[in-house]
């Protein structure tokens, strides 16, 4: 297996699964389930001695590594500086070997065979991927400055659909050119790759590359942090030299073109920092950039955010697989009971996947009355002329 050579530099000293206060939980399977076994330690832990025949494979230890979010937090807070950076990686890398055997959870083996059969974990057929922008005014992409590059659950997802609306929509009314390509392209694969399933990611990498090369596109804009990470971090390997930005990215500057309405009634909002645009990339300041900027806004923020901010848990396919939901503390309850906390009004999001996790767990903990879900380009557009 890719990276054995650092199972045993683990000590399993435990700081990988909180955050840098030492006073929550910041693992989302391990905050979900409460057995060291679902601790990025513990995975380690078992890898090894699975490796050397000690743990034979079962249902359960698939079940363990793949319940990994892929959200970072122990890449942030592992006491090992010297192999820290990939703890990830040796995950992947653990997950790669179980698919090999044909070791896998069967949810995950379904959203691999959709994958593989369809470009997209619905199982839809690839023309009705573009069905969300129908009736928009959006452009098929031709000499535009940018194309808009929608994620699977922005594509297929009813509640995903809105919200890729709702950003061109914003887009457009900040005057930025882009279009979309109406043919051709599949899903970006980012969670494909976290998954294990290194050939099915590059296949659907290859694709995208040549539709986007032929149509001459060197500047991309997209919905979702997922799809920024790994066209930004992944594609350019494969061919796709391209300049990647999430739309907040685009947004944070631009502002100032848009014209606001008059006397809105004060809102506070708490921002639930996206995995995939902060832990994985570093950007924490956009979304709140454009939150400061809103007038009547006022951001409070939770307790854990930013670095230390807990995912949702929808990261590295569980937005499919499901294989942390179902208990009292999974990771997305427990988020929203951390925006109520704060007092906000908002739970802003910046993530198709956030939202509809986040969405689903206030129904489930009974706080619809005292909070709202929003995602960033949906305050913003309730707030503009």
């Amino acid at each position: 297996m890719q990276y054995e050579e650092f199972l045993h530099r683990c000590f399993r000293c435990g700081y990988c699964k909180l955050p840098s206060n030492y006073t929550d939980i910041n693992c989302p399977s391990y905050l979900a389930f409460r057995f060291e076994t679902f601790s990025p330690g513990g995975r380690m832990w078992l890898l090894r001695g699975w490796l050397e025949n000690k743990i034979p494979s079962s249902a359960r230890f698939s079940e363990i590594m793949f319940s990994c979010a892929t959200c970072g937090n122990c890449k942030e807070n592992c006491a090992f500086p010297e192999f820290k950076d990939y703890l990830l990686q040796i995950f992947t890398a653990g997950k790669e070997k179980l698919l090999d055997g044909g070791h896998v959870p069967a949810a995950v083996r379904d959203y691999l065979t959709k994958m593989q059969l369809h470009g997209n974990p619905y199982a839809m057929p690839s023309k009705k991927r573009f069905q969300w922008a129908e009736g928009s005014g959006i452009a098929p992409f031709s000499n535009h400055e940018y194309l808009l590059f929608v994620d699977d659950v922005g594509a297929y997802d009813p509640r995903g659909r809105e919200i890729a609306r709702s950003v061109a929509k914003l887009l457009q009314r900040a005057g930025v050119s882009f279009g979309v390509m109406m043919e051709n392209l599949v899903s970006d694969g980012n969670d494909v790759k976290a998954m294990g399933e290194t050939l099915l990611f590059e296949d659907l990498a290859r694709q995208n590359i040549t539709a986007l090369n032929a149509s001459g596109v060197k500047k991309i804009i997209t919905v979702s942090p997922h799809t920024f990470n790994t066209l930004k971090n992944d594609y350019p390997a494969l061919g796709g030299q391209y300049q990647v930005h999430h739309y907040s990215q685009i947004m944070a500057f631009a502002m100032g073109k848009l014209m606001y309405m008059a006397d809105l009634p004060p809102l506070r909002v708490t921002f639930h920092d996206p995995c995939y645009l902060g832990r994985h990339n570093t950007d924490y300041e956009s979304p709140r950039m454009i939150l400061r900027s809103l007038p009547g806004v006022k951001v409070a923020e939770m307790d854990r955010n930013r670095k230390n901010a807990l995912c949702c848990g929808g990261g590295g396919g569980n937005f499919f697989t499901d294989l942390l939901s179902g208990v009292d503390d999974s990771p997305a309850r427990v988020r929203v009971r951390d925006a109520a906390i704060a007092g906000a009004d908002v739970l802003a999001v910046a993530c198709p996947q956030c939202a509809v996790m986040l969405e689903d767990a206030l129904k489930t903990e009974g706080l619809g009355e005292k909070l709202r879900v929003m995602e960033m380009s949906e305050i913003i557009r309730e707030r503009i002329l």
